[in-house]
C-alpha cells in the first residue's frame, strides 16, 4: 500500500515569544544585538500564552471530525509550549516533537538585528544580498533551502503513520512558509512574493486539505488569525519582510 500522507495539514505558528517582543524593541531603537537566551530555549510571552489558549479554544469548538488528530511539534520551548497549550482543549490527541520543524538555524548571524549584521559582518550582508535571501546560508546556519530539505523528509516520512490523520504541526514562521513551498510547488519568486503579502502572525493557521483520496493536499487557509479577536485576544502585528525573525 503506497503512502499518501495526512489528509488535513495545519499548520500553526507559536505564540508571540519574548525574542519577538525584543526584536520589535530592536528594530525601533536601531540596536545591533538582541539579548536573548539560546534560541531553543526562548519562552512564549504573557500574550503569546494567551494567543496559544484561544487556538485551543476555537479548535475545541470544532465539529469532532474536522478536529486534528495528531499533534507535531517544533522541540523549540517557544512552540512547544504553544502546542502543549493549544492541546489542553483537545486533550485525546497525542503530541510528538521532531526536530525538523525547528526554526531554521541563523549560525554567525543569530542574535543580529539586520542592523548588526550590516555592522559587525558587511561581508556577510553582501553575500546575502548576492545569494538572496533563499540560498543564502550563514556560516554555522542554514539557508531557506536546507529548511525545505529537512521539511520534505517529514513530510514523506512514512514511520510517522500520518496516513489518514488530521495532523496538528506547531512550527516557526520560516518552516511554515516552507511548507507551503513544498506542497503547493512554488517557485523561490512566488515564495518571496508570499512572504511580503501573506504573512504569517504568530498562532495563525495554515490549513491543507486533501479534497478527496488519491487527491493532492490544498490549501484552503493562510495565515489565519481569527480565532484570536473571537476569544478577545489580540494578534501580534508582523514586521515587514527584510530581517530574520526569532
Amino acid at each position: 500500500m503506497s503512502y499518501r500522507g495526512p489528509d488535513a495539514l495545519w499548520l500553526v505558528r507559536h505564540g508571540q515569544s519574548t525574542g519577538n517582543v525584543a526584536n520589535d524593541e530592536a528594530r525601533r531603537s536601531g540596536a545591533e544585538l538582541l539579548d536573548l537566551q539560546r534560541d531553543a530555549d526562548v519562552p512564549l510571552s504573557e500574550l503569546g500564552e494567551e494567543q496559544a489558549d484561544a487556538v485551543g479554544k476555537w479548535f475545541s469548538t470544532l465539529p469532532a471530525e474536522q478536529r486534528p488528530t495528531l499533534g507535531l511539534t517544533s522541540p523549540y520551548r517557544r512552540a512547544h509550549d504553544t502546542a502543549r497549550r493549544v492541546l489542553e482543549h483537545l486533550p485525546d490527541v497525542p503530541l510528538r516533537v521532531d526536530e525538523r520543524l525547528r526554526d531554521r538555524e541563523l549560525g554567525i548571524l543569530d542574535l543580529h538585528t539586520a542592523a548588526g549584521i550590516a555592522a559587525r559582518f558587511p561581508e556577510e550582508a553582501a553575500r546575502r544580498r548576492h545569494l538572496g535571501r533563499f540560498y543564502h546560508r550563514p556560516p554555522g546556519g542554514e539557508s531557506w533551502a536546507d529548511v525545505a530539505l529537512r521539511l520534505r523528509s517529514l513530510l514523506t516520512d512514512p514511520m510517522l503513520e500520518l496516513d489518514g490523520q488530521r495532523v496538528l504541526c506547531v512550527s516557526h514562521e520560516a518552516p511554515i512558509h516552507l511548507v507551503r513551498y513544498i506542497i503547493e510547488q512554488l517557485t523561490e519568486s512566488d515564495l518571496l512574493a508570499a512572504l511580503r503579502d501573506a504573512p504569517i502572525g504568530n498562532c495563525s493557521l495554515t490549513r491543507f486539505e486533501r479534497p478527496a483520496p488519491g487527491e493532492p493536499l490544498r490549501v484552503v487557509d493562510v495565515g489565519l488569525v481569527d480565532p484570536l479577536p473571537r476569544n478577545d485576544v489580540p494578534a501580534t502585528k508582523e514586521p515587514r519582510v527584510g530581517s530574520d525573525e526569532k
